[in-house]
């Protein structure tokens, strides 16, 4: 297509989330009607046109829902909109239990999905394409003649406009004859590539006097991009979800288009003041649905603007968008520095002052030296942010000054199970850990069961040290990772082990790599200890009153 065909953008475009309901059928994602209430309340934060919440009458879940949102949800800007399909085969509008149910819901607006491929008319509803044709005529008449503002669901239009265009635009018109609000025209299967969505929306925007949107799918990997290609074809709505949850490889993601809509193409979206909610909202959702964020995620994700070369971060700190296509906290996000083996001086530099530690030149090169040698053993200090500022500090003379450790032993027993007291495989385990350890010039050594070395180790350490430093009672660890790095020497591998741990305000990640996998957990432990009394002796600094003379 030339450049002499193409439309002017469209000044705005709406944004239709339906997280709530295309987007709860990606396997694995089971949401309660709280975690809906919630999602709705973050998506209206966010600012988003249409917040589709779900199907009434198709489950309890549902029906739920659309009982407690008018008392439960204070929407300022968004717009519930119910979701349900056109009338049966041969049925009558007055009857239909779905119309029936959209009515009751109490939405101003609805949406109905209804066929527009006649492969799937004669197929899968084994009726006639004229039938085809009146099931959307009439349910659209019907619910608008309710008062109620109808989007229309194109189900598999691209599909269907390849093999039968006339049919697929006869579907259309009696929709806007009867009085549909919005054309949406749905690539169902996900399979459409940006040219064909283009210029298929291009033919319907010219041929009808209505708004058109697009909802699309992305078992292709072109969700997003067949959603900018239909906005460049005169669409203006886009239907998606937020993190591009949904059924098979999900739908369009709402956190690629909007800012690709708004920053690169100039088309609002969202209202400007809120774009920089992305990230928090994307973030927040994950949490909900209790699918953890691709950290690659475009403008959202945790490494979306983060550097590791040392070339690009030398380049980044004389110029922010040398390597940043767009600036990072318009969507809500920052840009991080990534320490690794790639690390030069200019990387560790930028990471010292963001932790505000003075360190010279000389100190610098010796961190470098011993950052790719850790890095050759398995450390992995991009993943463990904790450990490479313990490293930063101790390479500037820094000793941490809370306990040192001169020894400690970690012992498993085997108990006999409930068989008549044999051992047997039901049996069960003991752990033991006796930690010897110097704590305010005092020689101290205790001992602590738990349900496995590193459970035991916590218990003895803390058991030496708790009572001298209290806040070491609000540590808690979050997660511990552990990986074989060289598998060809089986169970003589070395290990490497992440451990997460939280105070309640912050999280952090430790690191420890030994063949000896007690050993390796010791450090990544002893690192989350040390870095967590550490944060709260600088939190007690900062919150000291300043003396004035």
């Amino acid at each position: 297509m030339s450049r002499s065909d193409t439309r002017p953008l469209p000044a705005r475009v709406e944004i239709y989330d339906t997280t709530l309901r295309d987007g709860s059928q990606l396997e694995g994602i089971s949401l309660t009607v709280d975690d809906k209430l919630r999602i709705a309340e973050q998506l209206d934060w966010l600012g988003v046109d249409y917040i589709e919440a779900g199907w009434p009458g198709a489950n309890p879940k549902d029906d739920e829902f659309f009982r407690r949102a008018p008392s439960e949800l204070k929407l300022e800007h968004s717009r519930l909109t119910a979701f349900g399909s056109t009338r049966r085969p041969l049925g009558k509008v007055d009857s239909d239990d779905t119309l029936r149910k959209l009515i009751e819901s109490g939405t101003e607006s609805v949406c109905i999905v209804g066929k527009c491929w006649d492969y799937h008319v004669e197929g899968a509803l084994n009726t006639t394409l004229d039938e085809g044709v009146a099931m959307v005529a009439d349910s659209v008449a019907f619910l608008h003649g309710e008062g109620r503002d109808v989007l229309f669901d194109a189900e598999h239009f691209f599909d269907g406009y390849r093999h039968n265009p006339e049919f697929s635009l006869r579907v259309l018109e009696a929709a806007v004859t009867a009085g549909v609000s919005t054309l949406v025209l749905c690539d169902t299967n996900g399979g459409s590539l940006p040219s064909d969505v283009e210029q298929t929306v291009r033919h319907v925007v010219d041929y009808f006097d209505v708004p058109v949107g697009v909802h699309l799918h992305d078992d292709a990997g072109c969700g997003v991009a067949n959603a900018l290609a239909g906005v460049r074809g005169g669409a203006t709505q886009v239907q998606g979800t937020i993190n591009g949850y949904g059924e098979r490889t999900g739908n369009c993601n709402l956190t690629t288009i909007i800012p690709n809509l708004t920053l690169k193409m100039g088309v609002e979206t969202i209202p400007a003041d809120r774009l920089e909610r992305l990230t928090s909202v994307s973030h927040h959702i994950a949490e909900l649905v209790n699918l953890t964020l691709n950290p690659q995620a475009p403008y959202v994700g945790e490494s979306a603007f983060a550097h590791k070369a040392g070339l690009h971060v030398s380049a980044i700190v004389k110029r922010p968008d040398a390597y940043e296509h767009v600036p990072p906290d318009e969507v809500g996000n920052g840009a991080r520095f990534v320490v690794s083996e790639l690390a030069g001086r200019s990387t560790l530099e930028l990471k010292a002052k963001e932790i505000g530690l003075e360190i010279d030149g000389s100190q610098l090169i010796e961190v470098v030296d011993e950052l790719k040698r850790l890095e050759h053993e398995g450390y992995h200090f991009e993943a463990a942010d904790a450990s490479l500022e313990l490293l930063l500090r101790r390479a500037t003379g820094w000793e941490q000054p809370w306990y040192r450790i001169e020894s400690f032993r970690v012992s498993t027993d085997k108990l006999p199970g409930d068989n008549g007291g044999e051992a047997t495989a039901a049996g069960t385990f003991r752990t033991e850990a006796t930690i010897k350890v110097v704590v305010q010039g005092r020689t101290v050594m205790t001992a602590a069961e738990g349900n496995g070395p590193v459970n035991a180790l916590d218990g003895a350490l803390r058991a030496a040290i708790g009572d001298i430093y209290p806040a070491l009672a609000n540590l808690h660890l979050t997660d511990y990772k552990v990986r074989v790095l060289d598998t060809w020497k089986a169970t003589g591998a070395v290990t490497r082990v992440l451990v997460d741990t939280t105070d309640g305000e912050s999280t952090w990640t430790t690191i420890g790599v030994s063949e000896n996998i007690i050993e390796a957990s010791w450090q990544a432990l002893s690192d989350s200890i040390v870095y967590g009394l550490l944060q709260a002796e600088l939190r007690e600094r900062a919150d000291e009153p300043v003396e004035r003379d």
